[in-house]
């Protein structure tokens, strides 16, 4: 996961492995370098001064890639966030080093050791970032939201904002947040519940060390500020893509729900852990019972995400509604662009359709190749955050070959059983034949191997 943290540094040899592995870039080339370089001394012109309002951001600690910035008022009974966006189109010129470079990468690539980001930092970490040294140029988003939590897009302009405090989700105080920020966050998760969206939302995942020597995979739950920022941007998000709808263009993120087949195993998995899920409750149903402070609820979780089909983009097509399963809604990607490259060409749309303007021929021509690009880029960074986790399993298990662990067989085909660890958050394969869901086994480890990534058990009869 890119949340993993390795304070020990007991994953830096392994972490470098897997960075030679994926070709993980170190550097830009010089061209993008001092292409971003003078972008970043490029002056706002179209923006409308919003200085005024009361800007804030709300990110890990550590965060210095400021996507968002956020202000709330009330309009009647509704209230509306005003939501800046870092305004990377700004600053990235169409067919440029900048842009070519960005094509090539598609997303920001996370790692425990550090990312290699789709900007340079002077962009990323600096001149688009909205940080709170100065005013910043954005793309701001007024989304209405009504006291049912119904959302609306009241307008998109590019002005210059402001940020008054980087706020950090450990250490933020209600009173450090805008007025109103509790109640709309209630609305939308409200509006959420209904709607019977399922987002799993798995905790953080961090290797401790021990006295002994071995080290433990152990769960850090998201905190209650990362949730309710959370809500901000799925507001925005959803309000973008229904206007896209309605002007029949855009780009989205579409998922499917798990099959049959997937919900058959998570049962298993489910069983596994001892956690009472009723035979005729819904997966949706089920989730929103599970707590991620306890360990086996955590592991549940993540067992969900690696479950379902995965989400994907999709270019707006006549007659298709883009559905992402998991939000219960049309849903598109517009509020994080200088992480991801597709949220660059849906801002830019947005801010077209609002204003009545045309859709630039260039983002139309991109929503037709953004979903490839995306998904190449998604690939890769789930390969990779795969790989960290097998290497922290391996860590973690070092040192305790011959150890035997109960487990439960959650799935079974010719290439023999995949095993779901009753007491660790480990799911393995097993060379075992005549194996069935849901069969309880022992199983011994043979093989941790953190140079390799690798863990291998075999079954104990």
């Amino acid at each position: 996961m890119k949340t993993l943290a390795d304070p020990a540094n007991s994953l830096t040899p392994g972490l470098a492995a897997i960075r030679a592995r994926f070709q993980v870039p170190e550097t830009f080339p010089p061209a993008v370098l001092a292409a971003a370089e003078a972008a970043a001394r490029r002056a706002p012109t179209e923006h409308a001064d919003r200085t005024d309002r009361h800007f804030v951001t709300l990110d890990p600690a550590s965060a210095t890639d400021l996507d968002q910035a956020f202000a709330i008022e009330a309009s009647g009974a509704d209230l509306l966030l005003h939501y800046a966006i870092a305004d990377v189109a700004w600053f990235v010129d169409d067919g440029g080093a900048l842009d070519t470079e960005a094509w090539r990468r598609g997303t920001t690539l996370y790692l425990p050791d550090g990312k290699a980001g789709l900007y340079p930092p002077v962009l990323s970490e600096g001149a688009a970032s909205l940080l709170p040294d100065g005013p910043r140029p954005a793309v701001l988003f007024t989304v209405r939201v009504a006291p049912d939590g119904t959302v609306h897009l009241d307008g998109a302009e590019r002005a210059v904002i402001r940020s008054r405090a980087k706020l950090a989700y450990d250490s933020v105080r209600d009173e450090d947040l805008p007025t109103g920020f509790g109640e709309l966050t209630l609305r939308l998760q409200a509006a959420e519940a209904r709607r019977g969206a399922a987002r799993v939302d798995p905790p953080a995942q961090e290797v401790d060390a021990h006295e002994d020597g071995r080290f433990a995979l152990v769960f850090r739950p998201r905190l209650v500020s990362e949730e309710r920022n959370a809500a901000l941007s799925l507001a925005a998000n959803m309000a973008i893509a229904d206007v896209l709808r309605a002007h029949q263009t855009g780009l989205f993120r579409v998922m499917a729900e798990p099959d049959d087949h997937a919900v058959a195993r998570l049962r298993q998995t489910a069983a596994a852990f001892g956690l009472d899920w009723l035979a005729m409750a819904p997966l949706a149903q089920f989730e929103a019972t599970l707590d991620s402070a306890d360990p086996k609820q955590a592991a549940f979780m993540l067992a969900v995400r690696r479950a379902g089909q995965g989400a994907s983009y999709a270019a707006f097509q006549p007659g298709v509604v883009p559905w992402h399963a998991a939000v219960a809604a049309s849903y598109a990607h517009a509020t994080a662009p200088l992480r991801r490259l597709a949220d660059r060409y849906v801002i830019r749309a947005t801010l077209a359709v609002a204003n009545g303007l045309p859709v630039p021929a260039v983002v139309t021509e991109a929503f037709e190749k953004l979903p490839a690009v995306m998904a190449r880029a998604d690939a890769i960074g789930g390969q990779i955050d795969r790989a960290v986790i097998d290497l922290a399993e391996a860590v973690m298990l070092r040192g305790r070959e011959g150890d035997v662990f109960p487990a439960i067989v959650t799935d079974a085909d010719d290439r023999g059983a995949r095993i779901q660890l009753c007491d660790l958050p480990i799911v393995a394969r097993l060379a075992m034949r005549c194996a069935s869901p849901g069969d309880a086994v022992r199983v011994r480890l043979t093989t941790a191997d953190p140079e390799r990534q690798k863990i291998g058990f075999e079954s104990v009869s």
